[in-house]
């Protein structure tokens, strides 16, 4: 078994066509941060990548009229390297641009694993449809989309880009509409816009979020490392990279699409004897503690499982924002504020949503949106959910809480009732919620992403458990397959190092269940070998849920 390193890109440049690196983009993956160590690695990758982007642009359909951002650099142990791009066509964003450029150990090409195949040539950058009819288009699905609400401060700006995603390349409108409903709580769609015809191409939602019915959680007493501030104590972790927890005082952000105006504030919590909460919501400080405590379980999952040194992998802590709205049955993670946000919950069906499960889902957004990127819609979002549930479900096994055992249900702990296998998602028979899917089918695509996604926590779950009947942590599961097949697990250990891999290293924003079927295939042959019993589950659990 390979082991398996991560080094940051840098500045390049390419004869033939233009080409620049940077790991500047939505976010830049990168774990662990680069050192002293990692440059000659770091430098000689991209060198390599130079060279043979060089060589090979006009079979890459590069053109002097794009650029390429370097996002991710990946170097095995082994020496063979793997370097993740994004494109720009005459300056314009390229939806489905990007691709992992793979070279051998001497330097040499392997492979490359490309979003879209389509060559980016278009006959004008010009768009028919303005940007004013682009957003009233985008306001009024987001106002169809919450039929019977008053929405307040809706604003909707759109941004040109090349669409490869779906089809042949067109220009479109990039649209994010958000307002924020009778309560302040804020809600979004981003709408793609064909800027030719006005047609629209696509349209998901713009904060990747769990929500669902659910009770608060509390992990009992938990370890936490804080900052001593005078006589008193901050929930400020300098040993994970500055994570902190402040409390939103039940108010919402301001924001003008991507650009926040204001933000709910994010007060830091103290505490005079660094003894934090008392495990009742009464006191504010107990949900913060989950909040931090769930951070910290996150960061350590990925720095001891994959050497993943925070959510961008370069040290940097995010922080948790609690008490966030009035009644917000959700959580979320964003980007922009590098930060994970945690409403109270209705106090109906659901509790403050700060449950270990939800916090690893939350923040592994992050760890997706800065590697594959996978878009947030179609097939491709349906693996964006499921990659964030295989996470969130490893990190709460991780954690080995004797208050939250580790358990293949998503959200359980947030359930108001709390009665039997009450969760928001079952990822060992996913259609037990009565709306997502166990078996990949014609159509897919179509189911939101949260539901799409029980195909991949179908497949995770047989892949490290097996099918059949069984009990773990006093949860019983019984898993069918959708061919009849029997399937025996590797472990929970194996699924993580196999996924983590394919997300890393060979997914893309487009990939489908297809694709993340090659994807993890690939991933197990690099870290067992080919034929070996690992990469052979992979193929039986894909089977098993219809993907082949």
């Amino acid at each position: 078994m390979s082991r398996i390193r991560h080094v940051r890109g840098s500045r390049l440049a390419l004869a033939g066509a233009a080409v620049t690196g940077t790991t500047a983009l939505l976010a830049a993956v990168l774990s662990p941060a680069a050192g002293a160590a990692d440059r000659p690695a770091r430098s000689g990758a991209i060198e390599d990548a130079e060279a043979v982007l060089a060589d090979r642009a006009g079979a890459l359909g590069l053109t002097s009229a794009q650029e390429t951002e370097v996002r991710d650099v990946v170097v095995d142990e082994d020496g063979t390297r793997h370097v993740r791009y994004d494109r720009t066509y005459h300056r314009l964003p390229v939806l489905g641009g990007d691709f992992v450029l793979h070279l051998n150990p001497d330097g040499t090409y392997r492979g490359t694993s490309r979003a879209t195949k389509s060559a980016l040539s278009l006959a004008s950058v010009t768009p028919k449809v303005t940007a004013p009819k682009a957003a009233d288009l985008a306001a009024n699905l987001l106002r169809s989309a919450h039929l019977g609400e008053t929405l307040k401060k809706l604003t909707a700006k759109p941004r040109l880009v090349v669409d490869a995603l779906h089809g042949a390349p067109k220009l479109a409108w990039q649209t994010d509409a958000v307002a924020h409903d009778e309560l302040g709580n804020p809600v979004g769609r981003t709408v793609l816009t064909d800027a030719t015809t006005g047609a629209r191409i696509d349209a998901w939602d713009t904060l990747e979020s769990a929500s669902g019915d659910g009770k608060s959680l509390y992990g009992g007493t938990v370890p936490l490392e804080t900052t001593a501030s005078g006589s008193s104590y901050r929930l400020k972790d300098a040993t994970r990279g500055g994570t902190y927890t402040g409390d939103a005082e039940n108010k919402t952000d301001q924001c003008l699409l991507t650009v926040c105006l204001t933000r709910a504030p994010a007060t830091v919590f103290t505490d005079a004897d660094n003894h934090w909460g008392t495990g009742a919501a009464a006191d504010r400080s107990t949900v913060a503690v989950d909040a931090q405590y769930g951070t910290d379980v996150t960061w350590d999952y990925y720095k001891k499982l994959h050497g993943r040194d925070g959510i961008a992998g370069d040290g940097k802590g995010s922080f948790n924002r609690v008490h966030y709205g009035k009644g917000y049955n959700n959580a979320f993670w964003d980007d922009n504020c590098f930060c994970m946000t945690y409403g109270d919950g209705d106090g109906k069906v659901m509790g403050p949503l700060v449950s270990l499960d939800v916090a690893g889902h939350e923040m592994s957004h992050g760890v997706t949106s800065k590697t594959a990127a996978l878009t947030y819609s179609g097939e491709s979002g349906g693996l964006n959910e499921a990659t964030s549930d295989i996470f969130g479900t490893l990190v709460e096994f991780h954690a080995a809480n004797a208050e939250d055992r580790g358990d293949w249900l998503i959200g359980e702990k947030v359930v108001r009732s709390g009665l039997g296998r009450e969760a928001l998602r079952f990822m060992d028979k996913p259609s037990e919620d009565g709306k997502s899917a166990d078996c990949w089918s014609e159509g897919l695509a179509d189911l939101d992403v949260h539901y799409s996604s029980g195909v991949g926590n179908h497949f995770a779950y047989l892949l490290a458990e097996g099918s059949g009947k069984k009990t773990l942590n006093g949860v019983g599961y019984d898993s069918p397959t959708c061919d009849g097949s029997t399937v025996t697990g590797i472990g929970r250990a194996k699924l993580g190092k196999i996924w983590y891999r394919a997300l890393t290293v060979y997914m893309t924003s487009s990939t489908d269940y297809a694709d993340a079927r090659t994807a993890t295939l690939s991933a197990a042959k690099d870290l067992y070998g080919a034929d070996s019993t690992e990469q052979k589950a992979v193929g039986a659990a894909w089977k098993a849920v219809a993907v082949s």
